[in-house]
C-alpha cells in the first residue's frame, strides 16, 4: 500500500534530492527536490553535464575525473561545492553520495541523492539545542503524545518518580498522581491539545516513591507542533514547589497569628469583668485559632480573696486530691454539640467522664496534664478523646506578672491541621494577654470594692433626722467600668435646731477621688460646727481642697523647712511624692443651712448644680445661687443667698449625674427634673424613688447622690423668745419667763436645772455682752436655750483657782447641759445649752469627781 510521507516530514527538514547520470555522462534524470534545492527546472537540466551546470570552474577538471570514476562502477561520497543559480551566484555545499546502476541496456549509469549541508548542521545544531534543554533542564519535562501517554520524559522528571528516562515511554498520569488529581490533570491536557490554550502554573499535589509525604507542583502546558503546524503532543514543564508552598504556608501561618495577637490586643481586655475578659479571649481563639476552647479560672480570683503577693503561686494551690479549685467561666464550640468531648483527656471528672459545665466548681486530677499545666506555669499537650472527634488539645497555663490566674484550653477537631510549635507560641501569647487584662481587672475590683466600703462608710448611715424638716436620701455608685466617683451629701445638726445640707461632687474616680472625698466630707463637719456662715465654710474649704492637691500639704508647707524642723527626705524621694500628689483636686459643692424658726435657708454654693424646690401649688423651681468657682481654684470669694421656704415645700439638692449624661445635655436634664418635681405630690420616700425611676439619668456612667428634704418648720407654740434689758433684775426675769415656758410644755422635770443655766447665761451676758440681751427657748426632739447679746467677745470655759469666787458658771453649763456652745451671729454673738426631754426614767446625778472638777 502507497503512503506518501505527511507534511513536515524530516525530508522537508534535511532538503534531499536525486537525479540520474547516464552513460554519457549528462544528466537523464531530475526530480523536483532537485528543482528546488538548486533553482533549475527539469527541462533545463536533463541533458547537462552536472560538472560544468553546477562545480566552479576550479574543480571542473576534478569532477569531470570523479564522473568517470562513477560510470566506471565506483562508489564515491564527499562535499561538492556548487553555485546556485537564481542566488546572485552564490555557492552551496552538498553532500552526494553516488551509487553506480546499469540501464535496461546494460550500460553504466550512475543515481545521485544530494543533501544540503546547510540543512544538515542547522539540523544537528537544533538537535544538539534540543537535547540540552530536554536532557540537563533542571525542571521535570515530559511530553505527552496525542494519546496522552509520556512519548518523552527527561532525567530529572524520572529522578522525581523513578526510574531511568526510557522507563516512563506509555504511561499515563494514573501512574503519577492520586485520582482527583489525575483527572484534573488528563482534563487539563485534553483541553490543551484541543484549543492550543497554554496553561500556566497548574497546582497539583502528590505522593513521590519512597516518600510518606505529599509533594506540591506547578506544572506548565502547551501543545507541540510539527513544522507543517500539525499537533503531535502537549509538553509538560514540571516544577517542585513543596517548598515554596510550605513556606508560604508558614508565611500565612504568622500573617494570621500577627492578625490575632492584633484583634486579641483590641477585643480583649476591655471590660473589667473577669468572666467577660474570658469569654472575650475565646471570641477571638474560636474559630480564628482552634474549633474548641474552654477558660477555668482560680476559686479564689473569683471569690475575691485577699492573697500576699505571689501566693497564687502554683505550688500554693495544690493539693493532695489535685489542683486547686477552679470555676469554668467561659465555653466556645465552632463545631455543633462538640463542647461535651472537646477536654475529654484533661483530666477534669465529672459525671460520665464529660467535662465541667459552665459556671461548676471543679478540681483536675493531680496527674493530669492540665494539673501538670498550672503546677509547672508551661504548655501541656493534652491527648485526643477516645471517641476520635479531637485531634490535639493545648492545655495553657494563665500567666500574668509570675502568677497563674487560670488555665485556658485550645482543641482542634480531626480534619484540622494539629498544633504546632508556632501554634504553643501564639496559644501562650494570647493566654498570657488574658491573664494581664484578668489580673488587672482583679486588682481593679479590689480597689473598686474598697474604695466604695470607703464611700458609703464616709456617707450619713440610712436617713438622717433633722428639726423642721423630712429628709430622704438616694446614693447610686456608677457601675465597674466608671469606677468609684466622688459624690457625696451630709446633713449636719448646728446649734439652735438648726440643720446644715451639704452635697458635693470631687472631680475624678477611683480610690483617690473616694479618699478626697472622705477628707473634704470630714473638713465640712468640722467647719459646720464652728457654726460659720455658709460662705465662710466654703472659703476654708477650698483652702482644704488646694492643700489635697499640693505635695506637703499645699502653700502653707514652704515654710516648714526651717533649721531645727523635721528633716526633709531626699530629693529623689520627694521628687516622686511630688509627682504622686501633684493631681490637682477639684471638686463642687452646695452648703445650705436651714433654720426651722424662722423657716429660712442660706446657701452657699461652689460650682455646683443650682437646688430645685417645689412650694405647694407651684412649679418646680431652680434656686438662683451664684455659683461660683468650684473648691481647689481659689481666688474668688462665695456669695450667700437666704432664702424663705414655704410650709411642706421640697428641697432638692442633687449631683450632675441625676441631670447629665453623655447623650443627655445639662439644660435638658434641668428641665426633665423641674418636669419630674411638678409632679403629684407623695411621701419623700417615694419622691426619691420616682426621680431616680423618671428621669434618664443613664446611670453607671456617673455616681448620683440625691438628697430631698420636706421643709416643716417648727410651729409657733414650741418657741418661746424673749427680749431682756440690760439691767441686774433681767437676771430673774430670764428665770421666771423659762419656769412659765417649761410649764406649759409640760417639762417640769427640766425647771430647776433650766434655771440655774438660763441664770448663768444671761449673768454672763450682762457682765461682758454688749446692747440688749435676748432669750429664746426652742423645743423640738431637745430643748435648746439661747441667749443673745451685742458683745464680740466669745465666752471661754476656765479652771476657776481656789480663792476666785466666781469663773465657775461655765463649768456648771457643761456638767449640766447635754451640750453647749457659742456662735457669732451678724450682730453680735450667741451662746446656747441644749438638754435631753426627759424620758421619765429618774435624772442621773452629778458624780463627786464632777462635783469637786468645779473646785
Amino acid at each position: 500500500m502507497w503512503q506518501s510521507s505527511p507534511p513536515g516530514s524530516i525530508y522537508d527538514y534535511i532538503r534531499v534530492a536525486s537525479f540520474s547520470i547516464g552513460p554519457d555522462g549528462l544528466i537523464e534524470q531530475w526530480s523536483r527536490r532537485a528543482a528546488g534545492l538548486f533553482g533549475m527546472a527539469a527541462d533545463e537540466a536533463i541533458g547537462r553535464d552536472p560538472v560544468e551546470a553546477f562545480m566552479p570552474a576550479e574543480l571542473r577538471s576534478d569532477g569531470h575525473r570523479r564522473v568517470g570514476e562513477i560510470l566506471d562502477g565506483k562508489e564515491w561520497t564527499g562535499l561538492v561545492p556548487f553555485r546556485m543559480p537564481g542566488e546572485g551566484g552564490a555557492h552551496g555545499l552538498a553532500e552526494v553520495y553516488v551509487m553506480p546502476s546499469l540501464t535496461a541496456q546494460g550500460e553504466r549509469a550512475a543515481l545521485c541523492i544530494v543533501v544540503d549541508v546547510r540543512a544538515l548542521r542547522r539540523i544537528e545544531t537544533d538537535l544538539a539545542a534540543s537535547q540540552a534543554i530536554f536532557g540537563q533542564s533542571p525542571f521535570g519535562f515530559v511530553l505527552f503524545g496525542t494519546d496522552f501517554t509520556v512519548v518523552r520524559a527527561n532525567q530529572r522528571f524520572a529522578t522525581v518518580f523513578g526510574g531511568a528516562a526510557e522507563d516512563h515511554r506509555g504511561r499515563t498520569v494514573d501512574d503519577y498522581l492520586p485520582g482527583p488529581e489525575a483527572e484534573r490533570l488528563a482534563a487539563t491536557l485534553e483541553r490543551v491539545l484541543e484549543t492550543g490554550e497554554s496553561v500556566t502554573d497548574l497546582q497539583l499535589v502528590g505522593p513521590t516513591p519512597g516518600e510518606t509525604g505529599r509533594r506540591h507542583w506547578s506544572m506548565n502546558l502547551y501543545r507541540v507542533h510539527s513544522g507543517a503546524g500539525r499537533p503531535v503532543g502537549v509538553a509538560g514543564l514540571a516544577t517542585d514547589v513543596t517548598r515554596r508552598h510550605i513556606a508560604a504556608r508558614e508565611a500565612a501561618s504568622a500573617r494570621r497569628n500577627l492578625a490575632l495577637l492584633n484583634e486579641a490586643s483590641a477585643r480583649i481586655g476591655n471590660s473589667l469583668d473577669l468572666e467577660t475578659t474570658a469569654r472575650e479571649l475565646l471570641d477571638v481563639a474560636v474559630p480564628g485559632f482552634c474549633d474548641l476552647a474552654t477558660v477555668d479560672l482560680y476559686q479564689g480570683l473569683l471569690t475575691g480573696e485577699e492573697a500576699a503577693p505571689g501566693s497564687w503561686a502554683p505550688a500554693h494551690r495544690e493539693s493532695a486530691g489535685g489542683s486547686a479549685e477552679l470555676r469554668r467561666v467561659a465555653h466556645a464550640s465552632a463545631v455543633a454539640d462538640a463542647l461535651p468531648t472537646a477536654v475529654a483527656g484533661s483530666g477534669a471528672p465529672g459525671p460520665d467522664d464529660l467535662p465541667p459545665a459552665l459556671g461548676s466548681v471543679h478540681r483536675f486530677p493531680f496527674g493530669s496534664p492540665c494539673a501538670v499545666a498550672l503546677r509547672s506555669g508551661k504548655v501541656e499537650a493534652v491527648p485526643g478523646d477516645d471517641m476520635g472527634f479531637v485531634q490535639s488539645t493545648l492545655a495553657v497555663p494563665m500567666v500574668a506578672h509570675d502568677t497563674v490566674v487560670g488555665l485556658v484550653q485550645f482543641s482542634r477537631t480531626k480534619g484540622s491541621e494539629p498544633f504546632g510549635e508556632r501554634d504553643r507560641v501564639l496559644a501562650t501569647e494570647l493566654a498570657a494577654r488574658a491573664a494581664v487584662c484578668i489580673d488587672n481587672a482583679r486588682l481593679y475590683r479590689r480597689e473598686h470594692e474598697r474604695a466604695l466600703i470607703l464611700q458609703r462608710s464616709l456617707l450619713p448611715p440610712g436617713d438622717p433626722e433633722a428639726a423642721g424638716l423630712d429628709i430622704a436620701c438616694r446614693y447610686l455608685p456608677g457601675n465597674t467600668a466608671t469606677e468609684v466617683g466622688g459624690d457625696w451629701f451630709d446633713v449636719i445638726e448646728l446649734p439652735g435646731h438648726r440643720t446644715a445640707l451639704v452635697v458635693g461632687d470631687v472631680m475624678g474616680r477611683g480610690l483617690r477621688a473616694a479618699v478626697a472625698m472622705g477628707e473634704l466630707r470630714t473638713a465640712v463637719r468640722t467647719l459646720a460646727l464652728l457654726d460659720l456662715e455658709p460662705a465662710e465654710v466654703l472659703s476654708a474649704l477650698d483652702e482644704v481642697a488646694r492643700g489635697l492637691g499640693s505635695p506637703g500639704g499645699g502653700e502653707r508647707s514652704e515654710g516648714l523647712g526651717g533649721s531645727g524642723g523635721a528633716q526633709w527626705p531626699s530629693r529623689a524621694a520627694q521628687k516622686s511624692r511630688e509627682a504622686d500628689l501633684s493631681e490637682v483636686y477639684l471638686a463642687t459643692c452646695v452648703y445650705a443651712v436651714y433654720d426651722p424658726v424662722t423657716r429660712r435657708c442660706t446657701f452657699a454654693n461652689a460650682g455646683h448644680l443650682p437646688p430645685a424646690v417645689v412650694e405647694p401649688g407651684r412649679p418646680a423651681r431652680l434656686i438662683d445661687v451664684p455659683p461660683g468657682m468650684p473648691l481647689g481654684v481659689g481666688g474668688e470669694p462665695f456669695e450667700e443667698v437666704e432664702v424663705e421656704l414655704a410650709e411642706n415645700a421640697l428641697l432638692t439638692l442633687y449631683t450632675d449625674g441625676l441631670v447629665e449624661s453623655r447623650d443627655q445635655p445639662l439644660d435638658e436634664g434641668l428641665d426633665a427634673l423641674r418636669a419630674v418635681l411638678t409632679g403629684p405630690q407623695m411621701s419623700l420616700e417615694g419622691a426619691c424613688d420616682f426621680v431616680l425611676s423618671t428621669l434618664d439619668t443613664r446611670h453607671g456612667e456617673d455616681d448620683i447622690a440625691l438628697l430631698m428634704a420636706r421643709i416643716q418648720g417648727l410651729p409657733g407654740e414650741a418657741v418661746g423668745d424673749w427680749t431682756l434689758p440690760r439691767e441686774p433684775r433681767s437676771v430673774g426675769r430670764a428665770r421666771e419667763l423659762a419656769r412659765s415656758q417649761l410649764m406649759a410644755w409640760d417639762l417640769d422635770d427640766l425647771v430647776d436645772t433650766t434655771e440655774l443655766l438660763v441664770s448663768e447665761l444671761v449673768t454672763n451676758a450682762l457682765r461682758y455682752g454688749e446692747g440688749e440681751i435676748r432669750l429664746r427657748l426652742l423645743r423640738d426632739r431637745t430643748l435648746v436655750c439661747e441667749v443673745w447679746d451685742a458683745g464680740l467677745v466669745q465666752p471661754r470655759r476656765r479652771r476657776a483657782r481656789d480663792t476666785d469666787e466666781g469663773g465657775r458658771g461655765l463649768q456648771l453649763v457643761g456638767l449640766l447641759s447635754a451640750a453647749w456652745g457659742s456662735r457669732r451671729t451678724p450682730r453680735g454673738k450667741t451662746v446656747w445649752f441644749e438638754l435631753a426631754l426627759p424620758t421619765g426614767a429618774p435624772a442621773a446625778e452629778l458624780s463627786v469627781e464632777q462635783l469637786l472638777s468645779m473646785y
